[in-house]
């Protein structure tokens, strides 16, 4: 399914950039439950709104990254190294070839660091001086895709080309090559600190189904992972459907992604629901929740509705009338339909034209509570923590925030801005935001970083919670000034809007990051870093996965679909060219004030 995220002011219907959320550059430089003792309590809006605790494994590396309980000053890491760009975008970038309609990729030049002076002046040697404080890494919006699924919204292609993408049958291969490139690299490349975690923020799968879910904790945590759903024996999605709007890679119909250059790949279909192999992260990671893990299509609610039938059953719809597609996405844009009626509507009036696939009960939506509690399951918990963040508190209340430890003098704070009534923009409720208020003023003596899935521009959703339908929705305006007050607060991260953008916020920086389905791909490496002169850096430097940019159509391994799911993204029909943002929303050093 299609980010959803911003409206574009193109005379095309486009699905995928419509939705896309819409958002001064000085020097440049170079599944059951189990809960062991050490887990990492979540807060989940208790009176008492406690702090987690470190599981043992990651407690033991905050303390290594602090130099050991008499270690330096300031959390300045024993165990850096010399600080090195390598296998960041720092040093290259996946680059196209050639000319013409599709084209191949190959490495070009990586892009500098920009120095942010927005907020706090730069003072020279505060490289000699600086102690770091944090070294993690973000991912974001990795769409995890079923793409068999019987209600996915690859209708919508009718109504535009942007309306699907021809590379999501490869998301599992793509971000098993992510995981590989964070554990090479091991470090930050500005402070050479180890990195302490990952977090994600949001959007880790696609279309809310239990296997996805399942596919994304063992991503991150290491194993086995089988791409296939319905029948074991067929592929049944609008890959081999015959309809020319769809690229067909193992046949040699004349589609209209052909047309445009699309390759013919004998054998890719099969090679996309074979099984895929992931380490797992060599570090901790956290989990933040999206709007795609929660809403059909991250617009409708699922769960319990009309859609978990559909999912679970053996009818799909492929094909529907340009018209219709474009009314649909229209309203989807402007959140017309959060309950997803015209939806129902939809599937009820085409019912007779759907094709008909293998039911598959794993493909079930999942509620809050049981996807924090597939997150608690033990064959999952890979290095940690037990839960990924969220813990007895989460599966007793449903709340899908929390807080957790970054270093010794950082906190981190999960949010979950995702509106369960519907639509793809996000908010907060009011017990949400009392709980972000009360948790900043009990940490005022820390550093604190914010996470959360929508970024400020994106939350602006007043659908009424149906749990709650008298309680006010917070948007992202209201939450930059909650933010303002408390001194603390260094930055909020966040994704959604699957392009890269930073912007100071009077006293942080907000830093939105592209997703990884859409090109160009990537995560980010964030470094904080006392630099003892009255100001503090944060350093972000974006990184792609460690699949190789040259590409070859006949090597259907498990890292060559990494490499053709980076080349087909880059050629994705109708793709928005601006999500990679401008020199300075990539890799920066983003100056603030000491507290």
């Amino acid at each position: 399914m299609p980010a959803r995220s911003r409206r574009t002011a193109a005379t095309h219907v486009d699905r995928r950039t419509f939705l896309a959320a819409a958002g001064a550059v000085t020097t440049v430089t170079g599944f059951g439950l189990a809960l062991g003792a050490d887990h990492r309590q979540a807060a989940a809006a208790p009176a008492t709104d406690p702090t987690p605790g470190a599981s043992a494994e990651a407690a033991a590396s905050a303390t290594a990254r602090a130099g050991g309980p008499d270690g330096p000053e300031d959390g300045e890491s024993a165990l850096a190294a010399a600080p090195s760009g390598a296998g960041t975008t720092l040093v290259s970038v996946a680059a196209p070839r050639g000319t013409g309609g599709y084209r191949r990729l190959g490495e070009g030049p990586g892009w500098p660091r920009v120095v942010r002076a927005d907020l706090a002046d730069a003072q020279r040697g505060r490289e000699d001086r600086r102690r770091t404080l944090a070294s993690f890494v973000q991912f974001t919006d990795l769409h995890l895709t079923d793409v068999q699924h019987p209600l996915r919204y690859e209708f919508f292609r009718a109504g535009g080309p942007g309306g699907w993408r021809p590379h999501e049958a490869l998301t599992l291969p793509g971000v098993v090559a992510l995981v590989e490139r964070v554990n090479k690299l091991r470090r930050g490349p500005a402070t050479g600190a180890p990195f302490g975690f990952v977090v994600t923020t949001g959007d880790n799968g696609d279309e809310n189904a239990a296997i996805e879910v399942e596919w994304f904790l063992t991503a991150l945590s290491g194993g086995r992972i089988n791409p296939n759903t319905g029948d074991p024996q067929h592929y049944e999605g609008v890959q081999n459907s015959n309809l020319t709007m769809y690229w067909h890679p193992d046949s040699a119909l004349r589609d209209q992604d052909k047309a445009l250059g699309y390759p013919r790949i004998p054998g890719y279909l099969d090679a996309a629901v074979r099984r895929v192999v992931s380490p797992g992260l060599n570090i901790p990671w956290y989990s933040t929740f999206g709007n795609h893990d929660l809403l059909s299509g991250g617009c409708y609610p699922a769960a319990g509705s009309f859609i978990a039938d559909v999912a679970v059953g053996s009818r799909k719809l492929q094909t529907i009338p340009a018209a219709e597609a474009k009314w649909l996405m229209e309203g989807e844009g402007k959140g017309a339909d959060p309950r997803g009626q015209r939806i129902e509507a939809l599937l009820k009036s085409h019912a007779r034209e759907m094709r008909t696939v293998t039911a598959d009960p794993r493909r079930v939506p999942l509620t809050p509570r049981q996807y924090i509690q597939a997150h608690l399951d033990p064959q999952h918990t890979g290095r940690g923590p037990v839960g990924h963040g969220y813990g007895r508190d989460n599966l007793d209340s449903g709340n899908l925030y929390y807080t957790f430890r970054v270093s010794d003098r950082v906190l981190g704070i999960s949010l979950d801005s995702t509106d369960p009534g519907g639509h793809y923009q996000g908010s907060l409720d009011s017990e949400q935001l009392d709980w972000l208020d009360r948790t900043l003023r009990r940490h005022r003596d820390e550093y604190a970083l914010v996470f959360s899935h929508h970024p400020s521009w994106s939350m602006d959703n007043p659908v009424p919670d149906p749990r709650r339908p008298d309680d006010k929705r917070h948007g992202g305006e209201e939450i930059i000034a909650l933010l303002q007050r408390h001194s603390n607060v260094l930055a909020w991260i966040n994704g959604h809007s699957h392009r890269n953008r930073i912007r100071p916020r009077g006293t942080f920086w907000e830093i939105a990051t592209a997703s990884h389905v859409d090109y160009p791909q990537l995560a980010r490496i964030i470094e904080i870093a006392d630099n003892r002169d009255g100001t503090v850096s944060l350093f972000t430097t974006l990184i792609e996965s460690d699949a190789p940019y040259r590409t070859d159509f006949h090597d259907l391994s498990q890292t060559g679909l990494a490499s053709l799911y980076r080349e087909l993204a880059f050629n994705a029909p109708g793709r928005d060219t601006t999500l990679d943002g401008a020199p300075a929303d990539r890799n920066t050093e983003l100056l603030l004030p000491r507290r």
